[in-house]
């Protein structure tokens, strides 16, 4: 993938006399692809990162919906434990921990010193607080579905806890990366404090997120004193942005974008920890039938996608997980449905549409290389006589009437993980979960589930949520595309920037080159 990014610049470069100008997985690209210069930190060490758009009504970590919330505020809270880069679970507010022999009580040793933004120190009742408050069922489904096996949360003393479960769970650690919050302090909604490098500074709607470095920060401190995240949801006008110098580094970039880049940049190339589908409302005819969903993926030249709208950046991707996941990947699903019209109008005969049907697509508008695989798709869905109607809408109304009211036919976007495991990408899809905005209802995958995250052995565990994936790719759940590249533009004489697998945005480790 690198080879590729590397002989795209240079084309870009070659035509930089005619566009404005020119321009994996972790920040350790070559010089050819990074070349920040050595322009020196300005008087104000501060950057302005742009996002495409506003993060939840709600700050609170404990009731975000929307990914890009989670990857802002990432940089604001941490939990007992944290992801690393490499994809392995790190001590943060928990120095330590011990298990017990029957695998049911963990035991938490808590970091001395680690405070809140507030500047209060982070007691065992904290953690309490916490952890009982994602766990609360009495309203129904809790805020992390993992945490229904948590028996009790008792406070040893200050600086220790214990979490004894229902039953083991070789998963349950992976979880504990929920947000440790001041216990009683209910101004989370708007004025959030964490224990993260950086702290909650501002906000204006629709405009701007503010977070400054914490002096007091327990780890390694942040290298900038602020960063500013610019809202800017129309990509004529953030590349505007990027080109007149207002801001300093964006992720998620399409690659026409990239390609219009003055020198003032370099790329990161990543893979984008999510995976793209035409996400399929099963309950709505047509699509309440599996071969009109498995025509759509024969209909579905899902390379085409890659090559026209992502210019060859992409790795195809099968089911519902994707590649940085490691264990949890199962390549050999990507093949399930070649391109071939012909069995796509078989099957579409079969179920009673031998000339087709009209659909319609939601697409998010603010994010354009979503409405370009739908355009895409549009087109090629006209081989089998599927009409399409693309309706782009607002972030937030995609939020509100398709995540949440499930009021759509299909959608383009990209689903992620809340936490490194294969349950946070899978379990969308068992019948009763509250987030399975594609209402798919399937016996076996609900049983298939129950037996995975009762499972503690971890190889068994892993072979039964491959065989889920493999449930949702052959009654096509949805049409599954790609885990998109992740390119991110840095302004020359920045360094520093991480991936995760995970969809986060760690900017405690950006700084200015000396």
């Amino acid at each position: 993938m690198k080879k590729r990014l590397t002989a795209f610049l240079l084309l870009a470069a070659l035509l930089c006399a005619v566009l404005t100008g020119c321009g994996g997985g972790s920040a350790d690209q070559t010089p050819a692809e990074k070349d920040p210069s050595t322009d020196a930190a300005p008087v104000a060490n501060e950057i302005t990162v742009g996002i495409a758009n506003d993060l939840d009504d709600s700050l609170d970590p404990h009731k975000t919906v929307k990914a890009g919330t989670r990857e802002v505020m990432f940089n604001v809270f941490e939990g007992l434990v944290k992801p690393t880069p490499d994809g392995d679970l790190t001590p943060a507010i928990a120095e330590d921990y011990t298990v017990s022999e029957d695998h049911l009580t963990y035991t938490f040793t808590l970091r001395e010193g680690v405070k809140f933004h507030n500047g209060d120190p982070v007691t065992a009742e904290d953690v309490k607080y916490s952890i009982d408050h994602c766990a609360d069922d009495s309203e129904g489904e809790p805020l992390v579905p993992a945490f229904l096996i948590i028996r009790e949360v008792q406070v040893v003393d200050e600086k220790t806890v214990t979490i004894t479960l229902t039953e083991p769970s070789n998963e349950f650690l992976s979880y504990l990366t929920a947000a440790i919050l001041p216990a009683g302090y209910d101004g989370q909604d708007t004025a959030p404090i964490g224990t993260g490098p950086f702290k909650f500074a501002s906000r204006a709607a629709q405009d701007t997120i503010v977070l400054e470095k914490f002096d007091e920060y327990w780890g390694d401190p942040a290298y900038l004193d602020k960063v500013t995240f610019k809202i800017v949801e129309n990509a004529d006008s953030l590349m505007m942005s990027l080109q007149s110098g207002a801001i300093d580094l964006c992720n998620h970039l399409p690659t026409t974008q990239a390609l219009q880049l003055s020198d003032d940049f370099y790329i990161v190339e990543g893979c984008m920890s999510l995976v793209q589908a035409l996400y399929v409302n099963n309950a709505v005819a047509p699509f309440d039938d599996v071969r009109v969903r498995q025509a759509l993926c024969y209909a579905t030249d899902r390379q085409q996608i890659i090559d026209l709208a992502f210019d060859g950046y992409g790795s195809l991707v099968g089911s519902s997980m994707y590649p940085t996941l490691g264990k949890y990947f199962d390549d050999s699903l990507t093949d399930t449905y070649t391109y071939d019209t012909a069995k796509a109008k078989e099957l579409l005969a079969e179920a009673g549409y031998p000339d087709g049907f009209d659909m319609t697509m939601t697409v998010p508008s603010n994010y354009p290389q979503h409405v370009d695989t739908a355009e895409v798709l549009a087109e090629q869905y006209k081989a089998v006589g599927i009409n399409v109607e693309i309706i782009p809408v607002e972030w937030n109304s995609w939020i509100s009437d398709v995540y949440v009211g499930r009021q759509y036919q299909t959608t383009v976007v990209g689903v992620d993980a809340s936490a490194m495991t294969a349950r946070a990408m899978l379990e969308r899809f068992n019948s009763q979960a509250g987030n399975n905005f594609v209402n798919y209802q399937n016996d076996e995958y609900d049983a298939l589930f129950q037996q995975a995250i009762t499972c503690y052995d971890d190889a068994e565990q892993t072979a039964l949520y491959k065989q889920m994936e493999k449930n949702l790719a052959d009654n096509a759940a949805n049409v599954y595309i790609q885990a998109p590249a992740d390119l991110v533009a840095v302004r020359k004489g920045l360094e520093g920037f991480q991936f995760y697998p995970l969809y986060v945005m760690d900017l405690s480790t950006v700084r200015f080159a000396q």
